[in-house]
């Protein structure tokens, strides 16, 4: 029996938790960028600068999420690499979205400039070539 049938529910809150972290530290990067501005010269209200913000960042990420999630699904890595080795693939995007999230976490809260998408794409990029193969990644 391999790890994603023992241990898929545990797997699954471990997901959720670590996309909760990833969530995070865009919200405090990301979200904190387009507020900064406004709030600061006061054309707007912190109130009024979340209030547009979720609205902004959910639609966002509900219109164009789906092209996102493909390119790193399918743009990013060869997943016939992973053809023999699932929990591979399962066990290293779970952890690239805990290694992006501290790592956003740790830089908004240095003040660091950090790029989510650098962050995600670094991490996935990195356990691909590292754990299995360097030719498994689309360089191009």
């Amino acid at each position: 029996m391999d790890i994603i049938q023992s241990y898929g529910f545990i797997l699954i809150v471990m997901a959720a938790i670590f996309g909760f972290v990833m969530a995070w530290g865009i919200g405090a990067n990301d979200v904190a960028n387009a507020m900064g501005t406004s709030v600061g010269s006061k054309a707007l209200t912190i109130k009024q600068a979340i209030l547009i913000a979720m609205v902004f960042e959910f639609a966002g990420a509900y219109l164009a999420g789906g092209e996102v999630t493909s390119t790193i699904r399918k743009g990013i890595i060869d997943a016939t690499y992973f053809i023999d080795i699932p929990d591979d693939l399962v066990l290293g995007m779970i952890s690239a979205l805990l290694a992006a999230g501290i790592w956003l976490a740790v830089a908004s809260f240095k003040g660091w400039p950090v790029s989510t998408t650098h962050s995600i794409i670094g991490a996935i990029v990195g356990f691909t070539a590292v754990g299995v193969s360097a030719d498994a990644v689309e360089w191009s």
